[in-house]
């Protein structure tokens, strides 16, 4: 896989391609799929393309229909592929690299909810409003590692209050829907006021490289194969029990 990064026009053909995704599927955007693929990257296992390549294509986990066409799809893959292979590359060699972040039109009002919009969507809604405008810029992305997450809860259940600090500092960016969840976002704003967009930005490298480096030992851990029985030297006693040496009889072969 190359670890050639893609280029500004090639970001902008993979985000055209990603909206072309066969309807009704609801797929990333290119910034979604950007804190996605580091949400894959910093989980406790490697995990292969053919295990999170699908998630990327329905938010909530439909599947591309077998008629789907084959150019595209094969396109669309090498560039999320080549994306993959940089943001890895570069979290392992530098501890750095470059988001993919949306600018946020502040003066764009979003869609008004229907009249017949459920409690859940108007709650959903008013969260939404409640977060800044840096939380806005900024949760395209952080949604994409959570989608991550969810897909993949191994790094979630893993037992460091140090990778669910990590996780909280990149939550803060999303709307808060519980009472502890505003309260964490309330705390990390008050001690961890983030004063402009740049200062956020670095805020999110630091933290998905320290997740990265939190996870890198279980990542690359490697099982030790443990004997059940005592290994057996070319010397001893066979143990089929033929009386003869392993070496003449069941280890000459």
């Amino acid at each position: 896989m190359s670890t050639h990064d893609l280029t500004d026009a090639e970001f902008a053909e993979l985000d055209e391609l990603l909206a072309a995704t066969p309807e009704p599927l609801q797929p990333l955007d290119a910034s979604m799929l950007d804190g996605y693929l580091c949400g894959v990257i910093v989980q406790p296992r490697l995990i292969e393309a053919d295990e999170w390549l699908p998630n990327i294509f329905d938010y909530d986990g439909g599947l591309l229909p077998e008629t789907v066409d084959a150019g595209w799809l094969d396109k669309l893959t090498q560039l999320v592929e080549r994306r993959y292979a940089a943001l890895n590359r570069s979290l392992v060699e530098d501890g750095w690299f470059d988001p993919v972040i949306l600018d946020v039109d502040e003066e764009q009002e979003p869609e008004p909810l229907p009249e017949d919009a459920s409690d859940e969507e108007r709650s959903a809604r008013a969260s939404y409003d409640e977060l800044g405008p840096i939380s806005r810029a900024l949760m395209p992305w952080v949604a994409g590692f959570q989608h991550a997450a969810l897909c993949f809860p191994e790094l979630a259940d893993l037992p460091s209050e140090d990778v669910a600090a990590a996780m909280a500092r990149l939550y803060r960016h999303l709307p808060a829907e519980t009472a502890e969840e505003k309260e964490v976002v309330a705390t990390l704003n008050r001690e961890h006021p983030l004063k402009d967009l740049d200062e956020a930005i670095e805020e999110l490298i630091a933290t998905v490289a320290d997740l990265a480096d939190l996870t890198e030992a279980e990542r690359y851990r490697v099982d030790t194969i443990r004997r059940d029985t005592p290994k057996v030297g070319r010397n001893d006693p066979c143990p089929c029990g033929s009386g003869r040496k392993y070496k003449q009889c069941h280890g000459s072969n």
